[in-house]
């Protein structure tokens, strides 16, 4: 028996080599990015002096975590993070199903492909070109959208003065950039729908909305159950781009914008604090490794299929 399981092992991993050759670039990438600067945790809990490195410089305990949510920006920040991000999850998920809803019933393929093309194609764009191109729409004197708004009401929109205004703007980028990429991944998911089933609901005299309600939907379910797992466990680390770049870091609109990724981005290269950016960074992981077990374990009570593991 014990002779078998090596043999066994042997088979398979050449019976899969091709495959475990194509994956080895991602599994060193991981392990050199991700694993290996784990290290650097115990940064959290000392002050760190640079000339005497991480493991010279001198144990401080919490002090790095209390300095930070002790401080007045602690609160504002967490608020930002926690209710932006739950905010985006919310609007992208119902952004994603919506418009693969719409998808489904295209029938025309090559109509289908521009569709799919068209809201696919902001999702290549970097931040940094998002943010250069609201510029020009929202910038007070040049901007086209401003200029519209000042022309046909005589009133001068401050979007970059005025942090409320992001509330609304930056959801709305957010859908705009990604919903081309979560609509195609629910797409995928209603293709694999048994067509027969639609049939028959027309022919009960079923309409569109009660064949999407009855059929469509719980099919996505399982799908969207774990998208939403999976963003709920990064809830506490924002989108650096579309925090930073967007708003172009306009120290007006950190009421609304300042998130956890840009405070931490500013202490390091304003402050060069690097000991209380490793205790956030500690912070958020181990809030977000939390969550997706909260999520997971809630998700599984409704139903032992919609649990990601």
């Amino acid at each position: 028996m014990n002779v078998g399981i090596p043999r066994k092992k042997r088979k398979r991993f050449i019976s899969h080599w091709q495959l475990i050759v194509m994956s080895l670039p991602a599994i060193i990438k991981i392990f050199v990015f991700a694993y290996l600067p784990m290290v650097g945790i115990i940064m959290a809990f000392k002050d760190y002096v640079p000339t005497k490195g991480i493991l010279g410089s001198p144990w401080n305990g919490f002090d790095n975590f209390k300095f930070f949510f002790q401080s007045a920006d602690a609160w504002r920040i967490l608020r930002n993070t926690i209710g932006l991000n739950g905010l985006l999850i919310v609007v992208e998920l119902l952004a994603g199903v919506f418009f693969a809803l719409l998808l489904y019933e295209v029938a025309g393929k090559k109509t289908l492909k521009v569709y799919q093309s068209v809201m696919f194609f902001p999702y290549f764009f970097s931040w940094v070109l998002v943010g250069l191109m609201l510029t020009t729409l929202l910038n007070p004197s040049t901007g086209l959208l401003s200029t519209l708004i000042r022309k046909m009401t005589g009133y001068e929109v401050a979007f970059y003065s005025e942090p409320w205004y992001w509330l609304i703007i930056l959801p709305l980028v957010a859908i705009w950039k990604g919903t081309g990429f979560s609509s195609l991944i629910y797409y995928s998911a209603l293709m694999s729908i048994d067509k027969e089933l639609f049939e028959a609901a027309e022919i009960d005299g079923a309409t569109k909305v009660q064949s999407v309600r009855h059929i469509s939907i719980p099919f996505l379910a399982p799908m969207m159950v774990m998208l939403t797992i999976l963003a709920i466990g990064h809830i506490m680390r924002a989108d650096f781009g579309l925090f930073y770049f967007v708003p172009r870091n306009v120290s007006a609109l950190f009421p609304v914008t300042d998130v956890l990724d840009t405070y931490v981005f500013r202490a390091l290269t304003v402050n060069g604090d690097f000991a209380m950016s490793s205790a956030v960074g500690l912070f958020q992981s181990v809030v977000g490794f939390i969550l997706i077990l909260g999520t997971n374990r809630v998700a599984k009570m409704f139903n032992k299929e919609y649990g990601l593991f």
